[in-house]
């Protein structure tokens, strides 16, 4: 795993200077690359997941309406709120609004979930629901930034970045942190997957849901004789210049995305090709229903993501012609759009990733930067509420079939066992095998690490 006393001499500027052995050298990293992909070779302790699929649900999804049943609500629909409660974002504080959907008991476990999400419903048994989410930010932008990177302004790695820099990847051809985009990328923009004060190879590459999946990466050359002559032109000027310019910087990044760029030239244009899927497959994840068939087909892509050794996978919401999950008013259009669009595809994912013995070691995570408030925004919509929501674990470690917390009888504030986002990035470390205050960073004279100087595991998540 990566020091900051390590990186001083990078892998590339080493071979370079190394006069001798430089082929012996080669060859050894080839022959123990898959030692040394494993997540086990890297780790700080035992990993119980190789893998991290972010179901990113952007704009808010509501808690009360998802995951968090509160009773409550359907008996004081309409009257004002029997409780103090903060400014909210757009300080419209209407009466209460009661759910318009009724929640059901899923799986052996009997976890109660919306009707949003009877497909979803029927996975409780490996999922972990967390109702006691908090925020610290209540406006998108800062609060995306939060959840992806632990701080509330942009310039801070993604926690994909994070994953990326400690395990690293067992695939030659593809990144180690791919953003399938949907279509909707998030409030704050690519500062949300960017590396930071990272090295620029462990930034997210973002995969297009239309056109060419990858921007860039089509050669202008007409064979590939002619590009690879190219680029050992090029990889020569610019490990001439790095050999008078100590450590790892944007030139040495620069240089090996040119070369992954050339490997995924061949390796991206299989990976999104389904035609050799069955029907069964396809059925399964909804790609047979316009509706349902963009999200099912990024699904369908993050398990074939799984397969070829991509360490962290995250989803942006797909655009359903509604503001994300972000209703300020007409919360049932909207949120039944946004549900609909990704139920069907997401339970396929479980499936498949189960029947594949794949969801033991990979980790599902299903989040929005914050919730919505119980009482009304205008007459039907929410506002944002972070100060108590819900969230859903997967697979990877994670003890199926629990609720863990609670929100108040109105669903506004977590009341027990509160879960932090510097909280649940811990726990994503250490299923993924690090201790979260030994991976860090040295920069601008201290070692930097995704939880900053909090957070918690929170072991009761852990199976």
């Amino acid at each position: 795993m990566p020091t900051p006393r390590s990186r001083f001499l990078s892998r590339r500027a080493f071979l370079a200077r190394s006069a001798h052995g430089f082929g012996g050298l080669a060859l050894g990293s080839l022959l123990g690359r898959q030692e040394l992909g494993s997540a086990a070779a890297l780790t700080h302790h035992a990993p119980r997941a190789k893998r991290v699929i972010f179901l990113y649900m952007d704009g808010g999804p509501s808690q009360v309406d998802t995951f968090d049943p509160k009773p409550r609500l359907a008996e004081e629909n309409g009257k004002p709120i029997g409780m103090k409660v903060p400014k909210t974002q757009f300080d419209n504080v209407g009466n209460v609004l009661q759910s318009p959907w009724e929640f059901q008991p899923g799986g052996e476990c009997g976890t109660p979930v919306s009707d949003l999400f009877p497909h979803v419903r029927e996975h409780v048994d490996d999922m972990a629901v967390v109702r006691s989410m908090v925020s610290r930010f209540p406006e998108h932008t800062s609060a995306n930034y939060f959840l992806h990177t632990g701080h509330g302004r942009e310039g801070r790695p993604s926690m994909g970045c994070w994953t990326s820099y400690g395990l690293g990847s067992v695939c030659d051809d593809l990144p180690s942190f791919v953003v399938l985009n949907a279509g909707l990328v998030p409030p704050g923009g690519l500062e949300n997957f960017h590396n930071g004060f990272l090295p620029a190879r462990y930034q997210g590459s973002l995969f297009r849901h239309n056109g060419e999946p990858v921007a860039n990466v089509r050669p202008r050359e007409q064979r590939a004789d002619q590009q690879r002559a190219k680029l050992d032109l090029l990889g020569d000027l610019d490990r001439g210049l790095l050999e008078r310019a100590a450590g790892e910087d944007a030139l040495d990044a620069a240089l090996d995305n040119y070369e992954l760029a050339f490997r995924m030239q061949s390796a991206v244009p299989d990976l999104v090709d389904l035609a050799g899927e069955s029907e069964a497959t396809r059925a399964l994840y909804g790609l047979d229903d316009e509706k349902t068939e963009l999200y099912g087909r990024l699904c369908l892509i993050a398990r074939r993501l799984c397969e070829r050794g991509v360490p962290f996978i995250e989803l942006t919401t797909p655009s359903v012609g509604h503001d994300r999950w972000d209703q300020h008013t007409n919360l049932r259009k909207g949120h039944e759009d946004n549900a609909r669009a990704v139920d069907k595809p997401i339970a396929g994912l479980l499936t498949d990733l189960k029947a594949r013995g794949l969801l033991q070691d990979t980790l599902v995570v299903w989040a929005g930067e914050f919730g919505r408030t119980p009482m009304a925004q205008g007459s039907d919509g929410r506002d944002h509420n972070p100060h108590g929501f819900s969230i859903w674990l997967a697979g990877g470690g994670v003890k199926g079939g629990i609720v863990h917390g609670a929100t108040d009888d109105y669903g506004y504030y977590a009341v027990q066992d509160r879960v932090t986002v510097h909280d649940l990035h811990a726990t994503l470390l250490h299923l993924l095998g690090f201790d979260h205050t030994r991976l860090t960073y040295r920069f601008s004279g201290r070692d930097m690490r995704l939880t900053d100087v909090h957070g918690e595991v929170v072991h009761a998540l852990l199976a």
